[in-house]
């Protein structure tokens, strides 16, 4: 083989590989950007319920404090009972 047709060879295993790596780095690209949207998607799900369960603990909140008063009345009222 001379060195002319070592060098035509060469490129063309050079040009097939080229190719190949450019079809394989485009199909792992797809592939993150596939990724990357289903990630947005599932974000944006779990930023819907984060205000959806902040809204309510907002509600539940200040009936929390009402309860905690009467427990507080109650135990008040029966303490002095007991002895």
């Amino acid at each position: 083989m001379s060195n002319e047709q070592l060098a035509f060879f060469l490129t063309v295993v050079g040009t097939i590989c080229w190719g190949v790596c450019f079809w394989w780095m485009h199909r792992i690209s797809r592939r993150q950007d596939s990724l990357l949207h289903e990630l947005r998607e599932q974000t944006r799900r779990i930023e819907k319920l984060s205000q959806v369960e902040h809204d309510l603990i907002q509600e539940v909140h200040p009936k929390v404090e009402e309860i905690s008063q009467d427990v507080s009345r109650v135990a008040a009222a029966v303490e002095p009972r007991r002895g």
